[in-house]
């Protein structure tokens, strides 16, 4: 499968996944959220499966084999996240994180995995004795990889003695208008200044696309004879702030177990003043790749 139907396919998901969490958890309120990050998050999970749980994780992300995501990964991301910023361009960052407590060795095809195509930073930790040390070094990493627009990804009591494994992926995005956003010669283009915080639980979502829980990852500690690692939670914490100087948006999608902004050239001169309710979304031009979705019902919430 080539990059522009693998492209296709991520999208094709994450606007399924995004439908289903805007009629789930939106209730009428402002929400942004990355289903790329997700997507991300749930392919180094596939990694980390084999048999009919990993089959299960391949179908909901409409692929064929996990060396299919990972190709996705490491051939996407350099093109997707080069940080323009030093011409001028966006300043993009999207990096990954796996914490392990320090009893799991890391089998070593599962780090080469992350290591190669995930450029995942791996580290050993004490969850059963410091879970909220542990806790807080994953949300300084998630602030820092965000240029401190996200400060807190896991809440109070989200990280206990039974947690084992953390996944984590944290993508930035800040770009300025190539146009001024408020009169472009194709029109008149008018949208209200917003900012929007979501922070919501990912697995409800997903069973609603068909995905049966607890996954079970053998395949990626070695662990103890009788014990199966397995998900138990996935968060996703993401904020957007749009204003006249332009974009920034962050996202960081957590899992436990125990571009510049593109004008538009319409055929004809258009005008569009959005005093409405709208959809929105950041897409990177030469790949396709949806990096945010989100709507805004009422400027003034948040």
């Amino acid at each position: 499968m080539d990059l522009k139907e693998s492209v296709r396919n991520q999208t094709d998901v994450g606007l399924r996944m995004t439908r289903h969490l805007f009629l789930a958890e939106a209730m009428g309120q402002n929400m942004v959220c990355s289903p790329l990050s997700i997507h991300v998050v749930l392919s180094m999970i596939a990694a980390s499966t084999k048999g009919p749980t990993q089959d299960e994780l391949l179908s909901a992300l409409k692929s064929t084999s996990t060396g299919e995501l990972n190709s996705l990964a490491s051939n996407l991301l350099p093109l997707v996240f080069a940080d323009g910023s030093p011409s001028g361009g966006p300043c993009l960052s999207f990096v990954n994180g796996v914490w392990v407590d320090r009893s799991l060795p890391l089998k070593p095809s599962f780090k080469e995995v992350v290591d190669t195509f995930y450029k995942a930073a791996q580290k050993h930790v004490d969850f059963q004795n410091k879970a909220e040390e542990a806790r807080a070094e994953v949300n300084s990493w998630a602030e820092k990889e965000t240029k401190g627009v996200i400060r807190e990804v896991l809440p109070p009591l989200a990280v206990n003695s039974s947690t084992r494994v953390i996944f984590a992926n944290a993508l930035y995005f800040k770009g300025t208008w190539d146009d001024d956003p408020f009169l472009d010669e194709v029109g008149i283009v008018k949208i209200p200044k917003f900012k929007i915080t979501s922070w919501f639980e990912v697995w409800g979502i997903l069973k609603q696309l068909g995905l049966k829980l607890p996954f079970n990852m053998t395949e990626m500690v070695e662990a103890p004879p009788g014990q199966d690692l397995s998900v138990s939670k996935m968060l996703q914490k993401a904020v957007i702030e749009v204003n006249e100087e332009g974009t920034e948006a962050a996202a960081v999608t957590v899992t436990s177990a125990s571009f510049s902004l593109a004008a538009w050239e319409p055929r004809k001169k258009i005008d569009f003043v959005a005093d409405h309710p709208f959809l929105f979304l950041i897409r990177e031009e030469m790949t396709g790749a949806v990096l945010f979705i989100g709507q805004l019902l009422n400027p003034l919430q948040g």
